[in-house]
């Protein structure tokens, strides 16, 4: 467990203290100066593990930070008691009972009795943590002021010699780059700037950026286009005076440099930025040149337009190529669209291994080797570092089972060396903010190559409590939202798809190995191979049948997640989950997804802190413990697919908290009372309710922005006019359904018109041959449309054409619809469309030859089906990730079995 997971968790805990809404509680329970004499010692902890990452020897200091992390665990779980008691007391007072005030005053959640045991509670917290600061001034750690910011141990400074000789797999990438170098410049680059191209070049560390930027770099083609060339490594903090100091020396550094310019080289350190400056603007006056900055964290907009202003010096054609592992950063400085860099195919990955791993020639003697250097090679994933790696630490090793040792090893449970690959990716995690760091860690809960929705892994961070609002005014959907794009944007998360409402995406195989580094025994994913699980596991995920053995688990009650990511794979032992709950009384995320079980035992009330309990799939189920309603930390409820189940439990409404409720039911009417107090709802489902005839009609619901219903196949109308602030609505496969809203009802908010940004139609929805008149309502707002097997769907209406907003269309086997509006080239920000199994539409769309291109030629990324195809392809699913049941997934095409919803 590393230094900094466990300062993230420190430092999450410090920020949760330290909102506002907590201070005020802890005034108002009279324990506010307990409090703040934890948080001071907290932080004196928190700048003993910055510097506890400074230093080589760290003998001993496991099991202290490992006290440290316990001690954090159990302070939040004393502190959740705030909440807990203000939300009991939320629901006395929603009651109206006297009877229920009066019992709750003599409870021992009494505001008196409250006060006592949260005061003894921290005393001995704070107790424990002031032995912790004292042992850590032992080790010889010096508290480190939290505004020095943790050090970030970079990469090396590069340089811009390469033996082409040595690179595998790079050919066209270096033509492709050579191309764009070659290219005129585009129309500016946003800042009034035409004479000076960036092309940034962006991917994981240990994909290579560095060495194809070496390789064009080196191109005798190169030299012919530019008469200056330079490279400069940026990689550490970005000191514009060092790196023009850097710009002039490699200018000055060029082979037909003389004595006299390298001694004047030398001086340069000592001119102030003035001269600096000068100096640099003579040196490219007149100069086509070639910049090469490599490795560039930045984020600083302001620093980048400041250092381009002194490097415009050379002529019109000069050129930058900059490397970096941040899209935002690619994006803030390129004037050519980024070069997104990716892995080396298998072939390739082998050649290099080989190269690494044998002398020249000596392969051929141990064909059993290589067949297993092809199986190690497959779990680097086209990454040239990795590939490196495992091959220079089989270098002169014959012996089969040390290469079957590092086939079967995740790597990080292999030897390392400074520039190896799961060193350079930490550079990426180091250099993330600590917030960021944390929520990352718990991709490792779940199996390599798991496809994620973002709705999926909100869930999961908004239950352990990683989302926490600076402003107190963004729901925790939009922080996590947030998080997973700066995620994103360095190249943490791969195959990323934006469909709106949420995302899809996956994290790489290389990441997953840091994942479980930095979190080691906090994480474990267990399958048949799992042989027993630490005491300091706190997360837990299973993913085979039949690896449930009890004697496995541990007897720590410090758990606080299971779950069951993969399809098929659930829980069947009764006794199992009765452990689980009247052991892990912390849990905060519950996955019983595909189990089978009718019911859920009385004690699931117990778990007072937790925040999802998904029972999604499970074929068994009749119904849940009335007692249920006492879960007032419950955020996230799902029964979808609970095909038996019967009754929704009238105290529900008790959820208080509940943010997410996804409902699969027998019955044809649900009581309005079951909602009426549910006041924080963003997302509602209904799924596979086939009794179901009319939904709520008398509730207004002031904060749900997500609702969904499928295989509904009798309901008949939605009360859309209700939902002021709706934002997404999938309707799939309910055959009865009117979409129109009923007389005398509009869809306009006291606040003005609808919000809505998705709307996702789908399978024969009657007497849908034109898209509902309340459409008109969203043209200003909505992002997404989908629209799939309407068979009945004649014409798309004229206001499409007035949705400004809109970025992708996606309709597809609408057999009868014909025509496209006229004015679609009015759709500036579209940069998806997708028409397939619309014979005669496709024929009309057809790039440069139907009547239909002119006004979508425009779109970044048009896909036009076979025209005169009347049937769906076979094997051919059109289908976003679907919402319904966001826990795991059977009918996305692009992911395999291993997948998230």
């Amino acid at each position: 467990m590393t230094e900094k997971f466990i300062f993230d968790i420190a430092n999450s805990l410090l920020g949760k203290l330290g909102s506002y809404a907590f201070e005020e509680s802890s005034r108002a329970y009279g324990v506010y100066e307990d409090l703040q004499g934890f948080k001071d010692t907290l932080s004196i902890v928190r700048g003993l593990l910055m510097d506890a990452e400074e230093k080589d020897n760290k003998h001993g200091m496991q099991e202290w930070m490992r006290q440290i992390h316990n001690i954090c665990s159990d302070a939040e779980n004393v502190f959740d008691g705030f909440e807990l008691q203000h939300k009991r007391k939320q629901v006395v007072e929603a009651s109206g009972s006297t009877v229920m005030k009066v019992s709750h005053l003599f409870s021992s959640s009494s505001p008196l009795a409250f006060r006592f045991r949260m005061a003894q509670q921290i005393k001995e917290i704070r107790d424990r943590l002031d032995k912790v600061a004292a042992d850590g001034t032992r080790f010889g750690l010096a508290t480190i002021s939290i505004d020095l910011g943790l050090v970030v141990h970079r990469r090396e400074m590069t340089h811009s010699h390469v033996d082409a000789s040595d690179v595998i797999g790079r050919e066209n990438d270096r033509e492709e780059i050579i191309k764009l170098l070659m290219q005129p410049h585009p129309q500016g680059d946003g800042d009034g700037d035409k004479s000076l191209c960036v092309i940034p070049i962006v991917g994981i560390g240990g994909l290579g950026k560095t060495t194809l930027a070496k390789l064009v770099f080196n191109d005798k083609r190169v030299d012919d286009l530019f008469q200056l060339k330079m490279w400069v490594c940026v990689s550490d903090e970005f000191d514009i005076k060092q790196i023009i100091i850097k710009i002039i020396n490699s200018a000055y550094a060029l082979p037909s440099a003389s004595t006299a310019a390298l001694a004047h080289q030398e001086n340069i350190n000592n001119l102030d930025i003035e001269q600096l400056q000068s100096r640099l603007r003579y040196k490219l006056s007149g100069q086509k040149f070639l910049l090469v900055l490599d490795d560039i964290w930045n984020e600083d907009r302001a620093k980048w337009i400041k250092l381009k202003e002194l490097i415009k010096g050379g002529v019109r054609g000069s050129k930058i190529i900059a490397t970096t592992r941040s899209n935002s950063i690619a994006s803030m400085m390129g004037t050519f669209p980024s070069y997104v860099l990716e892995g080396l195919s298998q072939d390739n990955c082998l050649s290099l291994f080989l190269k690494w791993a044998f002398k020249e020639g000596e392969e051929e003697k141990y064909p059993n080797l290589v067949e297993t250097g092809k199986e190690i090679v497959r779990k680097c994933r086209g990454v040239p570092l990795a590939v490196r790696t495992l091959g220079s630490s089989l270098f002169l090793k014959f012996d089969l089972n040390k290469w079957i040792f590092v086939r079967d090893s995740e790597i990080w449970n292999l030897k390392q060396n400074e520039d190896d690959i799961l060193p350079v990716l930490k550079l990426s995690y180091d250099q993330m903010p600590s917030h960021l760091r944390h929520c990352f860690t718990y991709f490792s809960i779940y199996p390599k190559d798991f496809g994620f929705t973002s709705v999926q892994i909100t869930k999961l961070w908004m239950a352990l409590g990683l989302l926490q609002s600076k402003d107190g005014n963004q729901t925790p959907e939009n922080i996590a939202r947030d998080y997973i794009d700066e995620l994103h944007s360095r190249s943490f998360l791969q195959d990323f798809e934006d469909f709106g409402h949420f995302y899809y995406f996956k994290v790489h195989d290389l990441l997953h190995d840091l994942a479980l580094y930095v979190a080691k025994d906090e994480c474990v994913v267990v399958d048949s191979h799992t042989l027993n699980i630490s005491e300091q596991v706190r997360h837990f995920s299973i993913v085979e049948n039949g690896s449930l053995d009890s004697d496995l688990f541990p007897k720590t009650r410090s758990v606080r997640t299971i779950l069951f990511p993969i399809e098929g794979v659930g829980l069947e032992s009764k006794s199992m989950l009765d452990t689980w709950v009247l052991r892990c009384k912390y849990l905060r995320f519950l996955d019983l997804s595909d189990s089978s079980f009718e019911t859920l035992p009385n004690s699931i009330t117990k778990l007072k802190h937790l925040r999802v309990l998904n029972l999604s799939n499970n074929r068994k189920i009749k119904r849940l413990p009335h007692s249920i309603h006492k879960l007032q930390s419950l955020e996230v409820l799902s029964l979808s697919g609970c095909m038996e189940f019967e009754t929704l439990p009238k105290e529900l409404g008790n959820l208080i908290s509940l943010r997410q409720l996804y409902i699969t039911t027998k019955q044809s009417v649900i009581s309005q009372n079951v909602f009426a107090n549910l006041t924080n709802l963003q997302t509602l489902c209904f799924e596979y309710c086939d009794r179901l005839e009319l939904l709520f009609d008398r509730v207004q619901f002031t904060s749900l922005e997500t609702l969904i219903v499928r295989s509904c196949g009798s309901l008949i109308s939605l009360p859309l006019y209700i939902l002021p602030r709706l934002e997404a609505l999938l309707v799939i496969d309910c055959k009865s359904l009117d979409l129109s809203p009923p007389e005398n009802h509009t869809l306009q908010n006291p606040t003005g018109r609808w919000k809505m940004t998705f709307l996702h139609i789908q399978n024969e929805i009657p007497w849908l041959w034109t898209l509902p008149e309340w459409i008109e309502g969203v043209v200003e707002t909505l992002q997404t449309l989908i629209l799939i097997n309407l068979y009945e769907l004649r014409m798309l209406p004229q206001c499409l054409t007035r949705m400004t907003r809109l970025k992708m269309l996606h309709i597809a086997d609408c057999p009868l619809l014909n025509y496209l509006p006229s004015g679609m080239q009015q759709l500036t920000a579209l940069e998806a469309l997708t028409i397939d199994g619309c014979p005669k539409l496709c024929q009309q769309c057809q790039p440069h030859a139907g009547e239909y291109w002119p006004m979508i030629s425009h779109i970044k990324c048009v896909s036009i089906g076979e025209p005169g195809v009347e049937e769906p392809q076979e094997g051919r699913v059109f289908s976003s990730p679907d919402l319904p049941s966001l826990w795991k997934g059977n009918d996305e095409p692009r992911v395999n079995h291993r997948r998230g919803r």
